[in-house]
């Protein structure tokens, strides 16, 4: 393996042993990997193609160029630190969600609390009609990219297939550090749509990780983003069938860290009605589960909530401080708070 000592960040463990008086030490490459949905990040240009005048920024009368610009270095900043307490620089890898075209993701890899991490972007434009799209930034110097695709959502009722203009489905395949793995960046349609909707994306979900299945061997495949629906509702347990514990978690099943985070410690990433939901996750396949650390294996799980991403007053106290409220902006972040694993694997 390739080492570029200039980029690669080390995590070292003490463990319990002791051998001729001294305490062996494990090193690991460590990597963050995130998702965020950053809440409208539209420009000020109205697209006559879509509904984009509808967006919270066009709705804003006075200073929307100002306003766009703090807009984006408020997710600059909240990508920048994800991770960065345990591994001392950002996600090398983020999914995203809610972003009008390329060109407003260039404007936020571009800010300077992010251009130095040689950012590269993975987007193709979605048929949704709000034209809002998913889209995947990675870290060129540690993610190859080796292919990429989207995919789109069909529905079937009475044996007809149509399809729905939303969100197709991002995925990426690469190598992270020289070890092959799959990404499906997700944005399920919203609440207000019948569940069934849900459901049909969890099938387009199955349907690429069958795929991936067929073509590779045990592959590492990683399902993340806006799922709209908890861990436990049926999108998620019932097609994708998503294991809450990892004992459960059969060959060809996925591994839902998410799920104990918010039934055992009531941890969401957005909020409705005065109670947290987690509609933002990251399921993985079997294969990251081993924890040998040979190769790269799923180490933690967890939700970004620092305080500064929690409103402190207002009819909303509590809940995500999010950038967008009565045609106004409120100078927060999103209105969701980005989930994040980290992946570990040991140096030799």
């Amino acid at each position: 393996m390739k080492i570029n000592s200039l980029l690669l960040i080390v995590f070292s463990i003490l463990i319990s042993t002791n051998i001729l008086g001294q305490e062996k030490k494990r090193i690991f490459d460590i990597h963050t990997l995130a998702f965020y949905n950053l809440e409208n990040l539209f420009d000020t240009i109205n697209d006559v193609n879509k509904n984009d005048e509808a967006s919270p920024i066009m709705e804003i009368k006075f200073n929307r160029s100002g306003i766009y610009k703090e807009k984006v270095s408020n997710m600059a900043k909240v990508i920048s630190e994800i991770g960065y307490d345990f591994t001392n620089r950002p996600p090398t890898i983020v999914g995203i969600c809610e972003v009008e075209n390329r060109k407003v993701v260039e404007d936020l890899i571009a800010d300077e609390k992010l251009s130095k991490y040689n950012y590269g972007i993975i987007h193709y434009d979605s048929p949704d009609r709000r034209g809002i799209d998913v889209g995947l930034l990675y870290n060129k110097d540690i993610f190859e990219v080796t292919n990429s695709n989207s995919h789109e959502l069909y529905i079937t009722y009475n044996n007809t297939s149509d399809r729905s203009y939303t969100r197709d489905q991002l995925v990426v395949s690469g190598k992270l550090d020289g070890e092959l793995m799959h990404i499906i960046v997700n944005h399920w349609p919203s609440r207000g749509a019948d569940e069934t909707k849900r459901m049909a994306a969890a099938e387009v979900n199955n349907t690429i990780i069958d795929s991936l299945r067929s073509i590779y061997k045990n592959p590492k495949i990683i399902s993340m983003g806006d799922f709209n629906d908890d861990p436990f509702d049926k999108s998620i347990k019932k097609i994708l069938g998503a294991k809450k514990e990892i004992n459960e978690v059969g060959k060809n099943d996925l591994y839902n860290p998410f799920e104990k985070i918010l039934v055992e410690k009531g941890i969401g990433t957005n909020a409705y009605r005065d109670k947290w939901q987690l509609f933002d996750q990251i399921i993985l396949s079997k294969p990251f589960l081993k924890k040998n650390y040979n190769d790269f294996q799923l180490y933690k799980a967890g939700v970004f909530n620092k305080s500064y991403l929690i409103n402190k007053k207002g009819k909303f106290k509590g809940y995500p401080y999010r950038s967008f409220s009565y045609g106004t902006f409120t100078g927060g972040y999103s209105d969701h708070l980005p989930p994040y694993i980290f992946l570990l694997r040991e140096i030799k």
